[in-house]
Protein backbone atom coordinates (compact mmCIF):
# COMPACT_ATOMS: atom_id res chain seq x y z
CA UNK A 1 0.00 0.00 0.00
CA UNK A 2 1.50 3.31 -0.55
CA UNK A 3 1.85 5.89 1.73
CA UNK A 4 2.74 9.90 1.59
CA UNK A 5 6.02 9.89 2.70
CA UNK A 6 5.50 13.66 4.00
CA UNK A 7 2.71 13.00 6.30
CA UNK A 8 5.14 12.94 9.05
CA UNK A 9 5.86 16.97 7.94
CA UNK A 10 4.06 18.47 10.97
CA UNK A 11 5.75 16.92 13.70
CA UNK A 12 8.61 18.95 14.36
CA UNK A 13 5.28 21.86 14.58
CA UNK A 14 3.28 19.73 16.67
CA UNK A 15 5.87 18.95 19.31
CA UNK A 16 7.45 22.99 19.81
CA UNK A 17 3.56 23.51 20.26
CA UNK A 18 3.13 21.02 23.34
CA UNK A 19 6.53 21.38 24.64
CA UNK A 20 8.10 18.31 23.63
CA UNK A 21 11.46 17.94 22.90
CA UNK A 22 12.93 18.89 19.29
CA UNK A 23 13.81 15.10 19.08
CA UNK A 24 11.19 13.26 17.20
CA UNK A 25 10.46 10.02 18.00
CA UNK A 26 10.55 7.38 15.19
CA UNK A 27 7.11 6.91 13.64
CA UNK A 28 5.96 4.86 10.78
CA UNK A 29 3.34 3.10 8.95
CA UNK A 30 2.06 -0.69 9.47
CA UNK A 31 -0.40 -2.40 7.96
CA UNK A 32 -2.52 -5.44 8.51
CA UNK A 33 -4.45 -7.34 6.16
CA UNK A 34 -7.60 -8.71 8.09
CA UNK A 35 -10.64 -10.52 7.05
CA UNK A 36 -12.20 -7.31 7.43
CA UNK A 37 -9.65 -5.41 4.56
CA UNK A 38 -6.69 -4.18 5.01
CA UNK A 39 -6.10 -1.89 8.46
CA UNK A 40 -3.62 0.49 8.59
CA UNK A 41 -1.76 2.41 11.56
CA UNK A 42 0.95 4.54 13.49
CA UNK A 43 3.63 2.78 15.07
CA UNK A 44 5.18 5.11 17.68
CA UNK A 45 8.65 3.77 18.54
CA UNK A 46 8.21 0.11 19.64
CA UNK A 47 6.33 -2.89 21.48
CA UNK A 48 3.51 -0.08 21.95
CA UNK A 49 1.99 0.34 25.68
CA UNK A 50 -0.59 2.49 24.31
CA UNK A 51 -3.47 1.87 21.25
CA UNK A 52 -5.04 4.95 20.16
CA UNK A 53 -8.32 5.12 18.60
CA UNK A 54 -9.87 8.36 17.03
CA UNK A 55 -13.43 9.49 16.34
CA UNK A 56 -15.88 9.24 13.09
CA UNK A 57 -14.44 11.36 10.58
CA UNK A 58 -11.27 11.58 11.97
CA UNK A 59 -7.60 9.47 11.48
CA UNK A 60 -4.84 8.37 13.38
CA UNK A 61 -2.82 11.41 13.25
CA UNK A 62 -5.08 13.19 15.56
CA UNK A 63 -3.41 12.26 18.19
CA UNK A 64 -0.30 13.69 17.05
CA UNK A 65 0.07 15.85 19.71
CA UNK A 66 -1.02 13.94 22.61
CA UNK A 67 1.62 11.34 21.36
CA UNK A 68 4.53 13.53 21.09
CA UNK A 69 3.44 15.01 24.64
CA UNK A 70 3.20 11.80 26.35
CA UNK A 71 6.69 10.08 24.55
CA UNK A 72 4.95 6.22 25.36
CA UNK A 73 5.74 3.84 22.65
CA UNK A 74 2.34 3.62 21.01
CA UNK A 75 0.04 2.32 18.17
CA UNK A 76 -2.17 5.06 16.76
CA UNK A 77 -4.88 3.21 14.33
CA UNK A 78 -7.02 4.15 11.28
CA UNK A 79 -10.55 2.21 12.02
CA UNK A 80 -12.00 0.98 9.41
CA UNK A 81 -13.27 3.23 6.75
CA UNK A 82 -10.68 6.02 7.60
CA UNK A 83 -7.76 7.44 6.89
CA UNK A 84 -5.49 4.54 5.01
CA UNK A 85 -7.57 1.84 5.96
CA UNK A 86 -9.67 0.23 3.71
CA UNK A 87 -13.70 0.98 3.10
CA UNK A 88 -16.10 -1.34 4.13
CA UNK A 89 -18.55 -2.52 1.47
CA UNK A 90 -21.35 -2.84 4.15
CA UNK A 91 -21.04 0.47 5.56
CA UNK A 92 -20.69 -0.85 8.67
CA UNK A 93 -18.65 0.82 11.21
CA UNK A 94 -20.29 0.12 14.66
CA UNK A 95 -18.34 -0.14 17.85
CA UNK A 96 -18.37 -4.22 17.70
CA UNK A 97 -17.48 -4.36 14.28
CA UNK A 98 -15.05 -1.75 14.47
CA UNK A 99 -13.50 -3.94 17.69
CA UNK A 100 -13.34 -7.08 15.70
CA UNK A 101 -10.76 -5.15 13.04
CA UNK A 102 -8.68 -3.76 16.02
CA UNK A 103 -8.42 -6.84 17.69
CA UNK A 104 -7.05 -8.53 14.54
CA UNK A 105 -4.31 -5.28 14.49
CA UNK A 106 -3.36 -6.08 18.06
CA UNK A 107 -2.72 -9.56 17.48
CA UNK A 108 -0.75 -8.60 14.20
CA UNK A 109 1.32 -5.99 15.86
CA UNK A 110 1.00 -6.50 19.66
CA UNK A 111 0.71 -10.19 20.37
CA UNK A 112 0.51 -11.04 24.36
CA UNK A 113 0.93 -7.36 25.31
CA UNK A 114 -2.28 -5.57 26.63
CA UNK A 115 -2.84 -2.19 25.75
CA UNK A 116 -4.00 0.65 27.58
CA UNK A 117 -6.99 1.87 25.11
CA UNK A 118 -7.68 5.35 24.27
CA UNK A 119 -10.35 6.26 22.44
CA UNK A 120 -12.09 9.44 21.83
CA UNK A 121 -15.82 9.47 20.43
CA UNK A 122 -16.24 6.81 17.85
CA UNK A 123 -13.10 5.48 19.06
CA UNK A 124 -14.13 5.24 22.91
CA UNK A 125 -16.87 3.21 21.94
CA UNK A 126 -14.93 1.18 19.99
CA UNK A 127 -12.22 0.62 22.92
CA UNK A 128 -15.20 -0.30 25.08
CA UNK A 129 -16.70 -3.18 22.84
CA UNK A 130 -12.63 -4.20 22.90
CA UNK A 131 -12.87 -4.45 26.47
CA UNK A 132 -15.81 -6.66 26.52
CA UNK A 133 -15.37 -8.60 23.27
CA UNK A 134 -11.19 -9.10 24.06
CA UNK A 135 -10.75 -8.52 27.38
CA UNK A 136 -7.10 -9.76 26.83
CA UNK A 137 -6.33 -7.27 24.65
CA UNK A 138 -7.26 -4.20 27.40
CA UNK A 139 -5.20 -3.55 30.61
CA UNK A 140 -6.47 0.28 31.05
CA UNK A 141 -9.54 2.04 29.22
CA UNK A 142 -9.35 6.48 28.47
CA UNK A 143 -12.45 7.44 27.39
CA UNK A 144 -12.11 11.01 25.48
CA UNK A 145 -15.76 12.48 25.79
CA UNK A 146 -17.71 10.03 24.99
CA UNK A 147 -19.73 7.23 27.24
CA UNK A 148 -22.74 4.45 26.38
CA UNK A 149 -25.25 7.09 27.53
CA UNK A 150 -24.69 9.65 25.77
CA UNK A 151 -27.29 11.44 23.79
CA UNK A 152 -26.59 11.57 19.70
CA UNK A 153 -28.52 14.57 19.24
CA UNK A 154 -25.44 16.11 21.25
CA UNK A 155 -23.01 15.55 18.64
CA UNK A 156 -24.78 17.27 16.08
CA UNK A 157 -22.35 19.36 15.56
CA UNK A 158 -19.81 17.09 13.90
CA UNK A 159 -23.01 15.01 12.28
CA UNK A 160 -24.47 17.93 10.79
CA UNK A 161 -20.76 19.21 9.46
CA UNK A 162 -20.62 15.16 7.85
CA UNK A 163 -24.11 15.77 6.32
CA UNK A 164 -22.83 19.00 4.38
CA UNK A 165 -21.32 19.25 0.78
CA UNK A 166 -18.56 16.74 0.62
CA UNK A 167 -16.55 17.83 -2.52
CA UNK A 168 -14.49 20.99 -1.68
CA UNK A 169 -13.27 23.27 -4.06
CA UNK A 170 -9.83 23.53 -1.35
CA UNK A 171 -8.30 22.37 1.51
CA UNK A 172 -9.07 26.49 2.74
CA UNK A 173 -12.76 25.99 2.34
CA UNK A 174 -12.93 23.09 4.19
CA UNK A 175 -10.97 24.80 7.43
CA UNK A 176 -12.96 27.89 7.03
CA UNK A 177 -16.48 25.37 7.03
CA UNK A 178 -15.24 23.77 10.30
CA UNK A 179 -13.84 27.30 11.41
CA UNK A 180 -18.28 28.02 11.34
CA UNK A 181 -18.92 25.03 12.51
CA UNK A 182 -17.29 25.37 15.68
CA UNK A 183 -15.27 22.14 14.80
CA UNK A 184 -11.68 23.12 16.62
CA UNK A 185 -10.80 26.94 16.99
CA UNK A 186 -7.00 26.77 16.41
CA UNK A 187 -6.54 27.37 12.48
CA UNK A 188 -3.07 25.87 11.91
CA UNK A 189 -4.28 22.56 13.80
CA UNK A 190 -7.43 22.29 11.81
CA UNK A 191 -4.89 23.19 8.52
CA UNK A 192 -2.86 20.04 9.59
CA UNK A 193 -5.91 18.30 10.07
CA UNK A 194 -7.40 18.86 6.65
CA UNK A 195 -4.28 18.29 4.93
CA UNK A 196 -4.30 14.71 6.98
CA UNK A 197 -7.70 13.87 6.22
CA UNK A 198 -8.09 14.76 2.75
CA UNK A 199 -7.06 13.86 -1.28
CA UNK A 200 -7.14 16.32 -3.80
CA UNK A 201 -8.54 14.49 -7.10
CA UNK A 202 -7.37 15.41 -10.64
CA UNK A 203 -9.79 17.61 -10.99
CA UNK A 204 -8.18 19.48 -8.35
CA UNK A 205 -11.80 19.57 -6.40
CA UNK A 206 -10.96 18.12 -2.48
CA UNK A 207 -12.51 15.57 -0.57
CA UNK A 208 -12.18 14.19 2.52
CA UNK A 209 -10.58 10.45 3.23
CA UNK A 210 -12.61 8.41 5.41
CA UNK A 211 -16.16 6.95 3.88
CA UNK A 212 -18.55 8.23 6.11
CA UNK A 213 -18.01 11.42 3.85
CA UNK A 214 -18.95 8.98 0.58
CA UNK A 215 -21.48 6.61 1.96
CA UNK A 216 -23.14 4.13 -0.73
CA UNK A 217 -26.90 5.27 -1.94
CA UNK A 218 -29.51 4.93 0.74
CA UNK A 219 -26.71 4.12 3.31
CA UNK A 220 -26.60 6.48 6.56
CA UNK A 221 -24.00 6.44 9.34
CA UNK A 222 -25.91 5.36 12.56
CA UNK A 223 -24.94 3.64 15.71
CA UNK A 224 -26.64 2.00 19.21
CA UNK A 225 -24.36 2.75 21.94
CA UNK A 226 -26.94 1.31 24.32
CA UNK A 227 -25.16 -2.30 24.62
CA UNK A 228 -21.37 -0.50 25.94
CA UNK A 229 -22.15 -0.57 29.11
CA UNK A 230 -20.99 -4.49 29.71
CA UNK A 231 -18.10 -3.24 28.29
CA UNK A 232 -17.14 -1.49 31.21
CA UNK A 233 -18.28 -3.82 33.87
CA UNK A 234 -14.63 -5.70 34.81
CA UNK A 235 -13.73 -4.44 38.20
CA UNK A 236 -10.12 -5.14 37.19
CA UNK A 237 -9.85 -2.72 34.80
CA UNK A 238 -9.12 0.69 35.45
CA UNK A 239 -10.89 3.83 33.54
CA UNK A 240 -10.54 6.97 33.30
CA UNK A 241 -13.24 9.13 31.64
CA UNK A 242 -11.93 12.97 30.02
CA UNK A 243 -14.29 15.26 29.56
CA UNK A 244 -14.60 18.21 27.71
CA UNK A 245 -16.76 20.81 29.37
CA UNK A 246 -18.09 22.71 25.71
CA UNK A 247 -17.78 18.46 24.43
CA UNK A 248 -20.63 15.89 23.56
CA UNK A 249 -21.26 14.32 27.15
CA UNK A 250 -24.17 16.68 29.48
CA UNK A 251 -23.53 16.92 33.39
CA UNK A 252 -26.54 14.70 33.34
CA UNK A 253 -24.42 12.24 31.36
CA UNK A 254 -21.24 12.01 33.01
CA UNK A 255 -23.51 11.48 36.59
CA UNK A 256 -25.16 8.27 35.08
CA UNK A 257 -21.72 7.21 34.05
CA UNK A 258 -20.27 7.83 37.37
CA UNK A 259 -22.84 5.46 39.44
CA UNK A 260 -22.90 2.92 36.28
CA UNK A 261 -18.72 2.59 36.84
CA UNK A 262 -18.09 3.73 40.40
CA UNK A 263 -14.56 2.79 39.96
CA UNK A 264 -13.86 5.90 37.08
CA UNK A 265 -11.74 8.51 37.41
CA UNK A 266 -13.06 11.59 35.47
CA UNK A 267 -11.28 14.42 34.57
CA UNK A 268 -13.04 17.70 33.36
CA UNK A 269 -10.87 19.69 30.55
CA UNK A 270 -12.09 23.29 29.73
CA UNK A 271 -12.38 22.35 25.86
CA UNK A 272 -14.67 21.06 23.12
CA UNK A 273 -15.12 17.89 22.18
CA UNK A 274 -11.76 16.71 19.91
CA UNK A 275 -9.68 17.29 23.30
CA UNK A 276 -6.99 15.65 21.62
CA UNK A 277 -6.52 18.43 18.76
CA UNK A 278 -7.66 21.36 21.05
CA UNK A 279 -5.60 20.82 24.48
CA UNK A 280 -3.63 18.10 23.04
CA UNK A 281 -0.37 18.85 26.11
CA UNK A 282 -3.25 18.90 28.80
CA UNK A 283 -5.11 15.47 27.57
CA UNK A 284 -1.64 14.06 27.85
CA UNK A 285 -1.18 15.12 31.14
CA UNK A 286 -4.03 13.79 32.43
CA UNK A 287 -3.49 10.46 30.62
CA UNK A 288 -0.07 10.60 32.23
CA UNK A 289 -1.50 11.12 35.65
CA UNK A 290 -3.82 8.59 35.74
CA UNK A 291 -0.98 5.72 33.98
CA UNK A 292 1.08 6.61 37.01
CA UNK A 293 -1.36 6.24 39.59
CA UNK A 294 -2.60 2.32 38.21
CA UNK A 295 0.66 1.10 37.07
CA UNK A 296 3.02 -0.90 39.66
Amino acid sequence: MGHDPAEFGFLAEEAAEVGAPPELPTVRRVDVTTSDGALSALLWGASPELTLLHGGGLNAHTWDGTLLALGRPALALDLPGHGDSAWRDDFDYSPWQNARAVAAVLDATAPGAPQTVIGQSLGAHTAIALAHARPDLVRRLVLVDASPNQRLEDAAQVTDFLAGPQVFGSREEIVEKALAAGIGSSRPALTRGVVLNTRVRDDGTVVFKHHLASPPPGARFSIDLGDLWPGLADPTVPVLLIRGRHGFLSPEVVEEFRVRVPRAEVVELETGHNIQEQQPAELAAAISRFLAATEG
